[in-house]
């Protein structure tokens, strides 16, 4: 549904967005995740045809940004980080002003209004002037209108600003009640978002794609924390050499003693007991012995905390 190619974006000295590449298919909540000022702004901003890319291309639904941005833009539902509402009028009149700018035709208008209505829970609303919203009122209003003409790709950028707990809840179920029939991209710096709703998560630092994975992918390759009294130039060889065990690496010793985290080539949780003796054997102590967690916090920390 979407591709992207190398997508960069300069103002002047600074790359806000540096050669970024990935796909979204149809059925996918993608999470774009990083913190703020990481570019994901920008990069919502391209695939919305709203700003050029400095070099790059995207692709969506088979038509090219650069040829048939109007065409594009046609297949989006987009919700910006701080959408653009008219406060004089009322939650209908905006959302049939939109079903208008949208291209649907007049006999089809009040469905549309209805149904994203009823989908984006507005109805006690409806007939409120937007001036009288609360902000997270507003943030659902802003939602209607990206949901009116059945978009193929939908863009929230930061859907879940200002909603209460409640509020959250049916925001995620209508997120991924819209991946049935639609490509959507999330963007948060929200990890609990994320964990809610996406079924994958591109992670950018610093404008760059620093990670790209599924989340029930995030555990990766299961590994164990060891610490001993060993220093690694004794350590290393003996871990090695143990059955099971892909890889080992010296990591940051603690107050304890000295840390590595062993790679095992299938099951850490059966190694941990090969392990254990064979540490034993060897003459070193064993101050602590755990699987490591590889959850999307711990990524988020370790990729942003990297200089």
């Amino acid at each position: 549904m979407i591709e992207a190619e190398a997508l960069s974006r300069h103002y002047g000295d600074l790359t806000a967005v540096d050669r970024i590449s990935f796909e979204v298919d149809v059925g996918e909540v993608v999470g774009l995740l990083g913190p703020n000022g990481a570019g994901k702004t920008t990069i919502l901003k391209m695939l919305t045809g709203f700003l050029e890319p400095t070099s790059g291309w995207i692709r969506v639904d088979g038509l090219e940004m650069a040829r048939q941005r109007r065409a594009i833009q046609q297949r989006i539902g987009y919700l910006p980080e701080n959408c653009p509402i008219y406060p004089d009028m009322t939650v209908i009149d905006y959302l049939d002003f939109q079903a208008t700018l949208h291209g649907i035709a007049a006999q089809h208008r009040p469905q549309a209004v209805r149904s994203a209505i009823e989908r984006a829970s507005l109805k006690e609303k409806a007939l409120a002037p937007v001036a009288t919203l609360s902000r997270g009122y507003r943030q659902r209003t802003g939602v209607a209108q990206a949901i009116l003409h059945h978009p193929r790709l939908v863009v929230l950028d930061e859907p879940t600003n200002g909603l209460d707990p409640s509020q959250i809840r049916e925001m995620r179920a209508l997120i991924r009640s819209l991946a049935e029939h639609a490509a959507v991209v999330v963007s948060t710096h929200i990890l609990q978002e994320v964990q809610a709703v996406c079924d994958r998560v591109l992670m950018i630092r610093q404008g760059q794609l620093a990670l790209d994975t599924k989340l029930d992918e995030l555990g990766g390759t299961p590994r164990l924390l060891v610490t001993l009294d060993a220093n690694p130039r004794d350590a290393l060889p003996v871990l090695r050499n143990l059955d099971g065990v892909a890889n080992v690496e010296a990591i940051q010793p603690d107050a304890l003693g000295h840390r590595y985290v062993v790679e095992a080539s299938d099951d850490a949780g059966g190694l941990a007991p090969a392990l254990a003796r064979c540490v034993h054997e060897a003459g070193f102590a064993l101050y602590a012995l755990e699987p490591e967690t590889r959850d999307l916090e711990t990524l988020f920390a370790d990729i942003n905390t990297k200089h």
